[in-house]
């Protein structure tokens, strides 16, 4: 039970005034601008933009600038405002064997057919200070690849699961037509289908995922995952126009897809072959997109009919229930709200408990 705190609403007033004063910090410091964000700050901004399920790198920006950094509350803004929006229509399924790629690389192979396209990655830098950042100006690695930009990969590179299924090595996913639910429209019910998973993981927060898919790697789910493949891009968006009859460009938006290619010795249903884990997500977000992958891989144990070890990536209704860092946050958060009413009764509880208890002891002594 809350109740109302004296004097609230300017207490609160006041608290949003200085809010807006640390958020703005030293005003001797320039301030940084919606557009710097979005440009030097991509990858928190692809967060946002993953976990709040809404493709705009300026309007993820903004809430970055506006949560002060804070990208959970970034999200949580982001969502709030992805509900205001009308919908117009639905996408066709997107072509990622179309993705103009910047980055795609492969563990399993490595003359991939398509080319090994390093991209930019933190992969290969020494985890050192630069302190040429602190300094104005651009840094001499900027200024490199300005004047020489990097390779790309082919305008169509195919997938490298393609070719382990060409020779039958790789578990088939039959292709379907049939729309899948949506989930910021239809709530989880479990257990579900993998494709409604598959939405509630790509919403998901990106520490809970890692945390999860490191569970697997260490032996919870006996998941020994290979990194197919992971490929980062951009992809064209189109859509079906009834009025027009055909299919129109509506634009282009970056992903990154991860697949994974698992371990499988075979089961009374299946017989041995490689299975696959799956991961997408807005942006350049590799960790999330691996993440999700393995978890997804780990989720699928029943209908590939494998053992239950167990393990928490295996436990569908603990993965998804917990995995939406805006549900969590707000259920964890609750609990600084005043609780004053809830606290008494539960004071006065252990008060009733401490006196019986101690009434007992002085029955015990005076017998």
């Amino acid at each position: 039970m809350y109740v109302a705190v004296k004097g609230g609403e300017r207490a609160i007033d006041a608290a949003h005034d200085w809010l807006a004063e640390q958020r703005r910090g030293d005003t001797t410091v320039p301030e940084l601008d919606v557009a710097q964000i979005r440009e030097q700050m991509t990858l928190a901004v692809n967060r946002v933009m993953a976990e709040g399920s809404l493709y705009d790198p300026d309007l993820a920006a903004l809430a970055i600038k506006q949560a002060r950094g804070d990208l959970i509350e970034a999200i949580f803004l982001i969502r709030a405002y992805r509900t205001t929006l009308p919908r117009f229509g639905t996408s066709r399924p997107l072509d990622t064997g179309a993705m103009d790629c910047m980055r795609r690389i492969s563990a399993t192979f490595k003359d991939a057919p398509g080319g090994q396209v390093l991209g930019p990655t933190f992969d290969y830098t020494h985890r050192l200070l630069d302190f040429k950042l602190a300094a104005d100006g651009e840094d001499g690695a900027s200024a490199s690849a300005a004047v020489e930009p990097p390779e790309t990969a082919p305008a169509r590179v195919p997938h490298i699961t393609g070719f382990l299924g060409r020779d039958g090595l790789i578990e088939q996913e039959p292709a379907s037509d049939e729309a899948p639910p949506d989930l910021t429209r239809t709530p989880l019910e479990l257990p579900t289908t993998r494709a409604l998973r598959l939405q509630a993981l790509a919403r998901g927060d990106e520490g809970f995922l890692l945390g999860l898919a490191y569970s697997t790697q260490r032996g919870y789910a006996r998941n020994h995952a290979f990194v197919g493949e992971l490929r980062i891009g951009t992809v064209p968006v189109e859509m079906e126009i009834p009025e027009l009859g055909f299919t129109v460009e509506l634009g282009e938006i970056t992903l990154t897809e991860c697949e994974t290619v698992n371990q499988f010795t075979g089961s009374k249903t299946e017989p041995a072959q490689f299975t696959r884990g799956y991961g997408l997500s807005f942006g350049q977000t590799e960790r999330k997109a691996i993440a999700v992958a393995l978890v997804d891989r780990a989720l699928r144990w029943r209908e590939l009919g494998e053992d239950d070890q167990g393990a928490p990536a295996q436990d569908e209704e603990f993965v998804l229930s917990h995995a939406d860092n805006i549900q969590a946050t707000g259920f964890l958060e609750h609990i600084k709200l005043p609780h004053y009413v809830d606290f008494q009764s539960e004071l006065e509880l252990v008060r009733k408990l401490r006196r019986q208890a101690t009434q007992a002891t002085e029955t015990e002594a005076a017998q």
